[in-house]
Parts: C-alpha cells; sequence; structure tokens
C-alpha cells in the first residue's frame, strides 16, 4: 500500500516580468527558503529534491540543474529533473508525491522558478513543438492552438466573446487580491472587448503574462509530518495525455468531447476523483486552481473537471457561480490570467490550493475551505495533471 503524502510547507516570490526580477538561482532559493521556514525545516531535513525545469531553449541554458542544484543545498541529495511543458510543475509535484508515497523517502523538496522572457520571445520557441510537416507551418504558437480551440467551442456551443471577457473580469478582481500575483488591476468587460486581438477571438485581457518568479513545496509522508505542521493532503493525483495530432481530435470522441474541449483533463479529474473519494465535484470540491492561460480555457476546464455539463459553463461564469464569493469559485488566486511562470505555474496550482486548505490565502481565501483541486496543462494542450488536495488525511 502506499502511503499518505501532505504539503507541510510552501512557498513562493512576489511574480512579475522577467526585466528587473531576481536572478533564476536566486529565485530557486528564495522560493525554496520560504517553503522550508514555513515548514520549520532546513535543506538538512530533506532526502530528495525534485526540479521543475523549464526546457533548454526556453532557460538559455543547457542541463540547468547541473549548475543551480548546488546553490539550494542539494550537493549528495537525489535529485529528478522534471519537464512536461506547462504541466511540469504539477508533474513535479507527482513525482515528489510517488517518491514520499512509495516509501522511498520521507521528505522531499519541490522547487523551480523560471524567466519566461529570457530566450527571447517564448512563442517562437513554442512553434518547435508541432510536427514540421502537418502542423508547425500553420503556424501555431500556444496563442493560435487556444483561438482555434475556442473558435470550436464556440461553434460546438455559444459561447461569445463577451462571456470570455466575463471570465477576464472575475480572474482579474481575484488576482488584484493576491500579493503575490504578477497582474493586480481589475478589469471591465468594455476593456476585455476593446483590447487588441492576439488571434480571433482572444484579445490582450484574455491572455496570461508572460511571468518571472519562484515557488516550492515541502512534502511529507504521515509518520514524519510533526504537531507543529499543518498538513494539507495529497488524497488524489493523476495526470492523462492526449494525441500530439492536434488534427487528430477535432472529431468528436465516443464520450461527445472534441479540440473544443479538454478530454484528457477530465480522464485524469476521473482517476484523481476516485483516489480521493469523490463522486460528485459540484458538492464535494470547494474551489478549484486549474491551468488555464486563456479564458476559454478556464470555460471548457471547468466543465472537463465536473463542475459543470459540457456546455453549460460559460452561462454559469455570467450567473457568478465560479466567482469568488460564489458556489464553487475557480481561480480565487486570480490563476494563469494574472501569473503564468510557465515551467511553475501548475505547481503554484498546487500551492495556492495548500493555502486555501490550511486557512492562509489572505484576501483571496474561500470560507472553510476543506477539498480543494488544483490542475496543470503542457504541451500543445496535451499533458494534463490533477490533484485533489484535502485538509484530512485519505481513508
Amino acid at each position: 500500500m502506499s502511503r499518505a503524502v501532505a504539503a507541510i510547507g510552501v512557498g513562493q516570490t512576489p511574480f512579475g516580468p522577467t526585466a528587473g526580477a531576481p536572478t533564476y538561482v536566486e529565485m530557486l532559493q528564495r522560493s525554496a527558503r520560504a517553503a522550508l521556514d514555513s515548514a520549520g525545516l532546513t535543506i538538512d531535513d530533506v532526502d530528495a529534491i525534485v526540479l521543475a525545469l523549464a526546457p533548454e531553449s526556453l532557460m538559455g541554458v543547457n542541463h540547468a540543474e547541473r549548475w543551480c542544484i548546488e546553490a539550494i543545498g542539494g550537493r549528495l541529495k537525489p535529485v529528478m529533473r522534471i519537464q512536461t511543458g506547462g504541466a511540469t510543475g504539477l508533474s513535479a509535484i507527482q513525482a515528489g508525491y510517488h517518491h514520499v508515497a512509495s516509501g522511498l523517502y520521507d521528505r522531499v523538496l519541490v522547487v523551480g522558478a523560471d524567466r519566461v522572457r529570457e530566450s527571447g520571445d517564448a512563442q517562437k520557441v513554442f512553434n518547435k513543438i508541432w510536427d514540421p510537416f502537418y502542423e508547425r507551418a500553420l503556424p501555431f504558437t500556444t496563442i493560435t492552438m487556444i483561438a482555434m480551440s475556442a473558435v470550436r467551442y464556440m461553434h460546438n456551443h455559444g459561447m461569445t466573446e463577451r462571456q470570455m471577457a466575463r471570465v477576464s473580469v472575475r480572474a482579474h478582481h481575484n488576482g488584484a487580491l493576491n500579493p503575490n500575483a504578477h497582474i493586480r488591476r481589475e478589469v471591465t468587460v468594455e476593456e476585455v472587448l476593446e483590447s487588441r486581438y492576439l488571434a480571433w477571438p482572444l484579445k490582450l485581457l484574455d491572455a496570461c503574462p508572460q511571468s518571472a518568479g519562484g515557488c516550492a513545496a515541502v512534502l511529507s509522508s504521515a509518520d514524519a509530518v510533526e504537531p507543529r505542521h499543518d498538513p494539507a493532503w495529497i488524497s488524489g493525483i493523476a495526470m492523462a495525455g492526449e494525441t500530439y495530432y492536434i488534427g487528430d481530435r477535432l472529431q468528436p470522441s465516443a464520450r461527445g468531447y472534441d479540440y473544443g474541449d479538454a478530454e484528457a483533463l477530465a480522464v485524469a479529474a476521473e482517476h484523481a476523483y476516485a483516489m480521493a473519494g469523490i463522486t460528485d465535484p459540484r458538492s464535494q470540491i470547494d474551489a478549484v486552481e486549474t491551468y488555464a492561460s486563456f479564458t476559454p480555457v478556464e470555460i471548457h476546464n471547468a466543465e472537463a473537471l465536473g463542475l459543470a455539463d459540457l456546455g453549460t459553463a460559460a452561462a454559469l461564469f455570467d450567473e457568478g457561480y465560479f466567482d469568488l464569493d460564489g458556489a464553487q469559485p475557480l481561480n480565487p488566486s486570480g490563476g494563469v490570467i494574472c501569473t503564468n511562470p510557465i515551467s511553475v505555474t501548475a505547481m503554484v496550482r498546487f500551492v495556492e490550493a495548500v493555502l486555501q486548505v490550511q486557512g492562509r490565502a489572505g484576501a483571496h481565501q474561500v470560507p472553510d475551505a476543506k477539498t480543494v483541486v488544483a490542475t496543470g496543462a503542457g504541451g500543445s494542450h496535451q499533458f494534463f495533471n490533477v490533484a485533489v488536495v484535502t485538509s484530512e488525511p485519505p481513508a
């Protein structure tokens, strides 16, 4: 049997533009120190380290783990590097979870950082994700990839640009309450609609920023949790992957999903929910921190996570169902629309879920949050992870 695993310490740096940000190593150090301090531990109390690192083409240097690990006290400790695109941060948490759940280690530090514009415009690098013969020349970037998904969702379910703008308004409102968020200002529906187009129907205020910052978590076995700790338990965790070729996703699946939706996220959620004993997501989940770098992604993520029926979430956003004071708050931190240090963005979702369960989220705290879901997404909208964080250990 696997062992119960808890987050006993988390840390983030404030996020912002890469220009003027601390160095990569400094961000690692600050976030690692914050997580260790919140757990009342030192690096000597940690058995192993998992690093969430961006690809070399974005880092601007080869094998960053070779020169940064010693700077956070990792000399002579086991180290694992994780890279799954935007999903990296939560994939690193999942690797750390299995390190502990398997009985291999008692305490693991999961840490990462990013300076997204370190090597110039990230979108030019992202174009290299796609198959050079069939899809790269369209040309695909992460922006046009989601624009195509949004058009598909509009065609299938009738979503409007105004509904997308409503998602942005809610996200920016929440981000303004979060002291670590990169974008901290309110916007109106009209401001969103009047912002310049990136690729129709996506506009500037429908999109995430390019952020710099660090994030970390200390994961512990139940036996190593001490009375002074305030553990947040990982009661369910899973990952699922889609086909590499976007063209292969345009035909609706047997479950009714197609490229306008997020079927692999739904599959990951089903596995994580089963592990956590969640049978009714709408009544058993108090809040969600989901990886959605563009506003239409928040809409189809809500459906994939079982919070709404397929094609109905946009109307629920309009009604305020997913607002901070709504029935089921979505991205109370402001989410990826307000902060996106890509290789740790999904880890930030996990850390925010931990803070909610611990009651330490400050101005964006959801009252009495006991069960919070965090998700990640990476690649060509291809890799999805889901973690269920609870105030009580799994049964």
